[in-house]
């Protein structure tokens, strides 16, 4: 048994010894070519003999009236120095001369002929021999000349090999390696640089013990998840919590775009997957982050988007052996991320891979306040600044919509020239990631600047009139974004709204229709400003009758389906109903179009003073807030004795004077 042992680490010994030549030749082809030439050329000379022509032997090849004899170099120069030498034909390899000698007329040719000979052309010469042609470097020189081309054409072939390999990730002879594509990383990043996610990092922070102390897991005989899937809209911080966990854990975080494994070359991705998994259970224990999975594991089940060659079917394949052939105690975790769940294939999704889904959502007021902390590090913030308030102001926002908020805050502060960032700064960033940037340099007439006052002042009198709507935090007739060229602020309530009841969706229809028809009361003409109005307050009452089952056109039949877009929206929408049904939803939708327009029309009416002064203060100064908006509409209706319609009243009068109250305090 030693015996056989030993044999066995010979045999191991030779095979690493063999595996570590063929390396070395596959790693350095240009030295291994020219290694390769040398032993050529050596091989040539050592066949051939020495300059001094002692291995050819004489040779008489016609024995008539002229003959040829190969023979030494040395004899030809005394067949010169005897004088009967008549001509001469020298090449840089070979030499001919021929000679009369007793009556016959003789060839004598030598090859190996000494590189730059210079006697022999002075010999020649003394001897008045007609010759032709120069000394040249001898047959070395010949064979050198043929080897630099080679040479060169071989130096330019790795050259564009290398640079294909850059770009390809392993270029001509590596299509199949990962190295350039993977980013082997230990992150420092920690669990307390994550914030507004509480929820989500309790769900892995088992995943960080089972990496710490595998043999704990392993002794009870426990499988800890193989797979984890961070899904959540875009922003919301999947890539940072999946950091976190390697931070935490001290562990290699081996991260790649799922978009990295598809290349134009069939069989590219299945190897980049194996190598990836290889070279994480080398650095075991470890991380594998995938991000935007979708890219690769795409659902089957469809056959549109497949074949039975696919590049993208056959990486799917491969991830889904790679992750099953873990074993269940090897310490590799794969974490991946995605905001398109609902796309992804069931073979992905099934217990054994990804067998736990960690939902890293947008954040509440709490999470809000926590991440503007976070981001505020090394910003100079003026004492005036109140997170608490930008927190309230910027609800539905993600985590990277918030540090793009203090960022932009940051650099019109400096725009200003101001020493600190002040409220008003972060308040016009929070407008900015809203409504888009202020377009200073597109002018409008006084005309179409009225007609813009009298529709943004309609639409702030009705959602201040109207239960349900959302309250106006600011009214402006200053061109934004990309075609705006005014708009009524809504910033959300501070607390979180998952749903939305009947008479809200119904309080925005009328919000959006107050424009159009705060123009035809005043103006008496229409404009195109209410175009994208009119198509979400039509959208809306769609969505109502043939998705919420709000109306008794269908009752409660769902007559829409969509497909995809949980996270990103839209998505593909199924309709599933007759031509006399869609009749029956278009005729349901214009009915109550013209019923809510008629009543904002009146409303609007009775409010004609209200209107006008809006329009009046817009038309100065262009930008009113929304405590102003219910102060005008508060004053006209004490003048006019009407009884207080404002539906955000009482709870915004406490609003403003808890809000003066902390003024006043500070």
């Amino acid at each position: 048994m030693a015996d056989n042992n030993q044999n066995n680490n010979k045999n191991d010994n030779n095979k690493d010894n063999k595996n570590k030549k063929n390396n070395f030749f596959n790693e350095n082809p240009l030295l291994s070519f020219a290694i390769f030439s040398i032993i050529l050329i050596l091989v040539f000379k050592s066949f051939v003999g020495d300059t001094n022509g002692t291995s050819p032997m004489t040779k008489l090849i016609n024995d008539g009236a002229t003959q040829t004899k190969q023979v030494k170099y040395s004899e030809v120069k005394n067949v010169i120095k005897s004088g009967n030498a008549k001509s001469a034909k020298i090449t840089p390899t070979t030499i001919e001369v021929i000679a009369n000698e007793k009556g016959k007329q003789i060839r004598y040719t030598a090859s190996m002929v000494p590189t730059g000979d210079k006697e022999l052309t002075a010999l020649l010469e003394e001897k008045k021999v007609v010759y032709e042609g120069v000394m040249g470097g001898g047959f070395f020189s010949e064979l050198l000349s043929m080897l630099i081309p080679i040479l060169i054409f071989f130096a330019i072939w790795m050259f564009i090999a290398k640079r294909m390999s850059k770009s390809m990730g392993g270029g001509i002879l590596g299509v199949g390696k990962s190295d350039k594509l993977i980013n082997a990383e230990k992150p420092n990043t920690k669990f307390s640089d994550v914030a507004g996610a509480e929820e989500a990092k309790e769900e892995v922070k088992e995943i960080v013990d089972f990496l710490k102390f595998p043999e704990r897991y392993i002794e009870l005989g426990a499988k800890i998840p193989k797979g984890v899937l961070l899904v959540g809209p875009p922003g919301t911080g999947k890539t940072l919590l999946a950091k976190a966990v390697a931070g935490e854990a001290s562990v290699p975080f081996f991260s790649v775009s799922g978009s990295s494994f598809i290349e134009m070359f069939v069989g590219v991705g299945a190897s980049r997957v194996r190598d990836l998994f290889e070279q994480a259970k080398k650095e075991s224990p470890s991380i594998i982050f995938i991000d935007e999975i979708d890219a690769i594991g795409k659902s089957r089940a469809s056959g549109a988007n497949f074949g039975g060659n696919d590049e993208r079917e056959q990486t799917l394949n491969q991830l889904l052996a790679e992750m099953d052939g873990f074993g269940s105690t090897t310490p590799v975790i794969v974490l991946a991320a995605t905001n398109r769940p609902e796309i992804l294939d069931a073979a992905l999704l099934r217990a054994g891979r990804f067998d736990r889904q960690v939902l890293v959502d947008k954040p509440d007021y709490e999470g809000r306040l926590a991440i503007l902390q976070v981001h505020i590090k090394g910003v100079k913030l003026g004492s005036n600044v109140s997170l608490e308030e930008v927190a309230k102001g910027t609800a539905g926002l993600a985590g990277a919509d918030l540090a793009n908020i203090i960022n932009e805050a940051a650099l019109l502060a400096g725009r200003n020239n101001k020493k600190e960032i002040e409220q008003s700064d972060l308040m016009e960033a929070i407008e900015r990631a809203f409504v888009g940037l202020e377009k200073k340099n597109r002018k409008i007439n006084e005309l179409e600047k009225k007609i813009v006052a009298h529709h943004e002042s309609g639409h702030a009198l009705i959602a201040e009139l109207t239960r349900g709507a959302t309250r106006v935090t600011k009214v402006s007739i200053i061109p934004r974004g990309l075609g705006a060229l005014g708009y009524t602020l809504h910033l959300p309530d501070e607390e979180n709204r998952f749903l939305k009841q009947k008479h809200e969706l119904l309080a925005e229809v009328d919000v959006l229709l107050a424009g159009r028809a705060a123009e035809e009361v005043f103006l008496g003409e229409i404009s195109t400003g209410a175009s994208n109005d009119l198509q979400r307050a039509t959208d809306i009452l769609k969505a109502m009758i043939s998705v919420y089952g709000m109306s008794d056109v269908v009752g409660l039949m769902v007559l829409e389906k969509s497909n995809g877009g949980t996270f990103l929206g839209g998505g593909q929408t199924i309709k599933d109903y007759s031509e006399k049904t869609a009749e029956a939803i278009d005729n349901s939708v214009k009915s109550m179009l013209d019923k809510h327009y008629k009543d904002v029309k009146e409303k609007i009416g009775a409010y004609r003073g209200a209107i006008e002064g809006m329009v009046n203060v817009l038309m100065d100064v262009e930008v009113i807030e929304g405590s102003k908006v219910r102060e005008i509409i508060d004053n006209y209706e004490k003048e006019n004795g009407m009884k207080s319609q404002l539906a955000h009243g009482e709870k915004v009068a406490k609003e403003e004077a808890d809000k003066r109250k902390r003024d006043e305090a500070k």
